[in-house]
């Protein structure tokens, strides 16, 4: 996020887009943080939501990533 000041002194953010942190199909090990709104485990990971069905919050799994959006990630429990 770059500022910088415009007339009347307010200022402009300017977003920029930052590099996905994981790449489909890649393993990772997590803590899932809290449960989201449908009911899945949820984590966040430098701005991004994983979401994994069938966790519980506090739990330590290992996870595969299925499905990449804009902001949010699917991953999936592995055994």
């Amino acid at each position: 996020m770059v500022h910088r000041r415009v007339r009347g002194g307010k200022f402009k953010i300017k977003y920029e887009e930052k590099p996905c942190p994981v790449e489909l199909g890649q393993e990772i090990d997590v803590t899932i943080i809290d449960l989201a709104p449908n009911g899945d485990g949820r984590l966040i990971l430098r701005g991004y939501s994983i979401l994994v069905p069938k966790a519980k919050p506090r739990e330590y799994v290992k996870i595969k990533i299925t499905n990449i959006n804009e902001k949010i990630i699917t991953g999936q429990i592995i055994l």
